[in-house]
């Protein structure tokens, strides 16, 4: 995919290049602190690093996450984790969803599960409870990291603030989890 084809759509569905608009839009747009091809730029980058990393460790071995844009908009990205090594979601690969806002990298993307996925800090609609895609939110961060945290967080649950309370409960009984986990993602649910 030629990254040439994609597009951002401003904040008022308009494609960024070639978008008409009064005087009175540009000036305010003109005002904002991340411009559409700002945006567009960083998340270029931050695709042409993903495919150079292809794994996200940096070759043999690595954690293995990757992410794409979806069609032709830079702001929908789909997402691939698989489960950590030594972990009940090791052999396990979950899909997730990345919805860039217009404000990106100065505000988080929204991030969410697509494949069901049983964990404390998941709920059943897929939204993740992380503190970086919240709260702890850094412009410094990017689309790697973001995956990178979402894995590590599968072997390593926030117990104290689960969204799936049943889950957080088995987690301390290790082969009961792991049971429970793989019957739920064979069978597609929460």
């Amino acid at each position: 995919m030629s990254s040439a084809s994609l597009s951002v759509a401003s904040p008022s569905g308009r494609g960024a290049a070639g978008s008409s608009s009064s005087s009175k839009a540009s000036a305010a747009s003109s005002s904002a602190p991340q411009t559409a091809e700002a945006v567009a730029k960083r998340l270029q980058s931050e695709l042409m690093s993903m495919m150079a990393g292809s794994g996200g460790g940096g070759g043999g071995g690595g954690p293995s996450v990757s992410a794409f844009p979806e069609g032709d908009s830079l702001l929908l990205w789909r997402g691939t984790v698989e489960g950590p090594a030594a972990s009940p979601y090791e052999t396990l690969t979950y899909r997730l969803s990345l919805k860039f806002p217009p404000e990106y990298p100065y505000k988080a993307p929204l991030v969410k599960f697509e494949t069901p996925c049983f964990h404390p800090n998941v709920d059943g609609h897929g939204n993740i409870c992380l503190d970086i895609l919240k709260e702890k939110w850094s412009a410094a961060l990017s689309v790697r990291t973001i995956l990178l945290s979402i894995q590590a967080l599968l072997a390593e649950p926030n117990n104290e603030s689960p969204l799936n309370v049943v889950a957080a409960r088995l987690w301390e009984d290790s082969e009961e989890y792991k049971r429970v986990l793989h019957k739920k993602y064979q069978d597609g649910v929460v």
